[in-house]
């Protein structure tokens, strides 16, 4: 775990506007993931489709997930948001087995996000994690 960022946070905020990354939907569906990619060998038997829930993603295609924090980070983003979007046990329920998954998938998601702003860190220009 980080200490407490509230002070550094308010110091970037302070002095520059900071850059939130995009849209992670619209740009997951730029990867033309079809739901057999989707679902992977992890949810190849889910019994119904999934590739609307792209948080699963961050189990069955975790590249795909790290490369669009990276080209979010790359273009200028100081905060990255995880890929969670919908990643709770209400509507994870509604795509049988991911309700059980609920914490895997948001522990995963953060440390994807979390990997990608360590890797694009430097000690002038930390990345942050939302």
């Amino acid at each position: 775990m980080r200490p407490d960022l509230t002070t550094e946070l308010h110091d970037l905020f302070a002095s520059r506007i900071a850059l939130l990354d995009g849209a992670m939907g619209t740009t997951i569906r730029d990867y033309g993931i079809d739901e057999t990619g989707a679902r992977g060998k992890r949810f190849a038997d889910a019994p119904k489709d999934l590739l609307n829930n792209g948080d699963i993603l961050s189990l069955t295609r975790p590249e795909i997930i790290a490369d669009i924090h990276k080209r979010f980070l790359e273009a200028g983003s100081d905060i990255i948001e995880t890929n969670t979007f919908g990643a709770t046990p209400l509507v994870l329920a509604e795509y049988p087995p991911l309700q059980e998954q609920t914490y895997l998938i948001n522990k995963q998601a953060a440390e994807l996000a979390r990997s990608a702003c360590a890797a694009f860190s430097t000690d002038e220009r930390l990345r942050y994690v939302a």
